[in-house]
């Protein structure tokens, strides 16, 4: 009757390719491939998940950020302007383009709105 060969190696302190035809299959080197291959794997697992939300936040984030600073610097120039204009007119004046201005501007989204139907 043939026995299985022996696939434990003769010397329990021997490492390195030379333990056996499991060994030498594999490569010396085996564990440190396939560590290799397991970060690998993952790594490129990570980066299709998690690369679009990531990019996607940032997107978010400096879409607010940009939206903040043109509010901010959108009230800083009327401010502007406005003293600008109290500089060179009566305030009075100032008060009155300021007033129509906005008048305007009221009678256009006015005249924009949606007309609710009344239901009898």
């Amino acid at each position: 009757m043939d026995r299985p060969p022996d696939l434990t190696p003769s010397d329990p302190n021997a490492t390195g390719p030379g333990l056996g035809p499991i060994g030498d299959w594999l490569g010396g080197d085996w564990p440190a491939t396939a560590a290799d291959r397991i970060e690998s794997v993952i790594g490129s697992v990570r980066r299709k998940t998690t690369g679009p939300a990531i990019v996607a936040s940032r997107a978010v984030v400096y879409g607010l950020v940009t939206v903040v600073l043109v509010i901010v610097a959108g009230i800083l120039g009327l401010i502007a302007v406005l003293r600008a204009l109290d500089a060179v007119l009566p305030t009075w004046a100032v008060h009155l383009l300021v007033g129509a201005i906005l008048s305007l501007a009221g009678m256009f989204c006015w005249a924009r709105r949606t007309k609710k139907e009344i239901v009898s």
